[in-house]
């Protein structure tokens, strides 16, 4: 496996992510009730994954890369907290405008995530790796949102499922593939402020948004799995090192 491509592994990752993504939606379609609990603490592991693996592996690879990378970081941060402000605003509608401005969320959320998988991939397999965890442990979640937030707009089970696949699980490959050929083709200096980008990004849809939504509860399970997800990146890095 040392051998396959960059490329390889951020397909894997991306198709990974569209398959759990479809399952969680079927699986909230199924059995309602188990899979809202199980939401939760897969949120919370996917917090703890992508909240440490920008901090220790994509943050330091974009500022070793380009002087920018800091910066590049503080930009996506900022990014992602107007686009989710924007996207906030306009839900606060009626429910047919909740659907869809929430769907248009998930769908530029899952595009990113793609862009996200050849960024890291290409920077270097571990830090693709580190990142792509996190990304598909959360894609179970949002497959189980997108298809929840579908019904409550009054659309039927199957165009429900059929319209959620679209949105949040066929768009993460999607951005993957178009984003490899320009992304592949980046300096170092340009890697360094897109790798920088998309540790911002990470970073903010942890810390504002998987972990809120996911201990708002505040359940015994949060920490632990929140602290499996930040223990598993850290093992993942001592052994790569």
């Amino acid at each position: 496996m040392n051998q396959w491509s960059p490329f390889t592994w951020a397909a894997l990752f991306a198709i990974s992510a569209m398959l759990v993504n479809t399952f969680g939606i079927w699986l909230v379609y199924r059995f309602r009730r188990q899979a809202e609990k199980a939401k939760e603490k897969v949120m919370c592991f996917a917090a703890g994954v992508l909240i440490a693996s920008p901090l220790i592996m994509a943050f330091p690879e974009a500022v070793e890369h380009s002087q920018w990378g800091g910066l590049a970081a503080l930009g996506g941060f900022i990014f992602m907290f107007f686009s989710n402000r924007l996207i906030r605003r306009q839900t606060g509608q009626t429910e047919l405008a909740f659907g869809i401005t929430a769907l248009q969320g998930i769908a530029i959320h899952s595009l990113v995530d793609g862009i996200t998988y050849s960024v890291t991939f290409t920077a270097s397999v571990q830090t693709g790796f580190l990142a792509g965890i996190g990304l598909v442990a959360h894609e179970l979640a949002e497959g189980i949102i997108t298809y929840t937030i579908l019904r409550h707009s009054g659309r039927s089970a199957r165009r429900s499922i059929f319209f959620a696949f679209l949105v949040a699980a066929l768009t993460t490959p999607v951005g993957t593939f178009l984003a490899w050929p320009l992304v592949s083709q980046l300096s170092r200096q340009g890697l360094g402020i897109a790798l920088g980008f998309v540790a911002g990004v990470l970073i903010y849809l942890s810390a504002s948004h998987l972990l809120p939504e996911a201990t708002k509860d505040d359940h015994h399970h949060a920490w632990p799995a929140f602290l499996s997800g930040i223990a598993l990146s850290l093992l993942l890095l001592v052994t790569h090192h």
